[in-house]
């Protein structure tokens, strides 16, 4: 599906010098290419020699001179690139015994702040779809607009089903970046852990189609694999963040709490947005038209900006 997604899994799993074995076809390749461009040297005269006074000699010249074509090595073939099937094997065999000890929303390798001094912040809103909503907060998304206000949309395989051309607009609007927030909606644990009442994935392998089988979704949908994943609930275990990374995916978490799942009222939305300090990623969410995110945001922002923020993209910046 995604070239680039292949060779960095083989080259986690397998450590197979794919480097090693580019560097030797490119140097094939210079090589073949040096002697098919370099003419070889022929002499293009022909010279005669004079008779001999003896009758008996028969006069010789000197052959036209002929190079050979030096034969060329064709380049050496580049390793296969493994498939999904195989990648996929080779994660559940690398962490069948592997059993996690950490549970929750700051487990190492979760990235939840930008790496930066200047006063900016990051704008994250979930859309997780099926029972925990699919509606769209048109207000919300049109007051961004309005601002030129970039954002970072962490999108569920569930909502783009119910939204598909909404989804379209969004993906197509380069105010927006489209990430990835799982196909299921379900915590990120190796034996089904629970966060909010929500069951977690039981296996690695449900671990890797929960964010695998989404991504492939959005990159058939928009052109372009997402980099960031954000579990349903932001619940991790460390072993799922370690085949996170095996796959590609960077974790992103939160530094603020924006919204607390759309339950937040205006005034709770502004407080917490409003304070946010340098470098926040600020989390909430964008599928409960229903609720008072809209307002809260469109409240925050103004305050913000007099306070010289400005907001940028996940992808725009260093996380850490």
């Amino acid at each position: 599906m995604c070239l680039l997604f292949f060779i960095s899994a083989m080259v986690a799993l397998a450590g197979c010098g794919v480097e090693q074995r580019a560097a030797e076809v490119e140097t094939a390749v210079d090589s073949t290419s040096t002697s098919i461009g370099t003419p070889t040297s022929t002499s293009t005269s022909t010279s005669t020699s004079t008779p001999t006074s003896t009758p008996t000699s028969t006069p010789t010249s000197t052959p036209t001179s002929t190079s050979t074509p030096t034969p060329t090595l064709a380049p050496s073939a580049a390793p296969p690139v493994p498939t999904f099937t195989s990648v996929e094997q080779s994660l559940i065999a690398r962490y069948a015994s592997v059993m996690p000890t950490k549970w929750g929303e700051r487990v190492p390798g979760v990235k939840t702040r930008l790496h930066t001094k200047d006063k900016v912040i990051a704008l994250t809103f979930d859309a997780c779809g099926g029972k925990e909503g699919s509606g769209y907060d048109e207000k919300l998304i049109q007051y961004l607009i309005q601002e030129q206000i970039p954002a970072t949309l962490f999108i569920n395989a569930r909502w783009i089903a119910a939204n598909p051309s909404t989804f379209q607009d969004l993906a197509s609007n380069p105010l927006f970046e489209i990430e990835n927030h799982g196909t299921e909606h379900r915590p990120l644990s190796v034996n089904g852990k629970l966060a909010y009442g929500i069951a977690g994935t039981k296996s690695v392998k449900e671990v890797i189609h929960e964010m695998n089988d989404n991504a492939d979704q959005i990159e058939k949908l928009t052109g372009k694999r997402p980099l960031f994943f954000r579990s349903g609930t932001a619940f991790y275990d460390e072993v799922v963040v370690s085949v996170a990374h095996d796959l590609g995916f960077e974790l992103a978490g939160y530094s603020v709490l924006g919204d607390a799942g759309a339950t937040y009222n205006t005034e709770q939305v502004y407080n917490a947005i409003s304070k946010a300090p340098s470098g926040s990623i600020v989390l909430a969410h964008m599928n409960h038209p229903e609720k008072d995110t809209a307002e809260g945001v469109i409240k925050a922002i103004p305050q913000l900006r007099k306070l010289g923020y400005n907001f940028v993209k996940l992808s725009a910046m260093q996380l850490t």
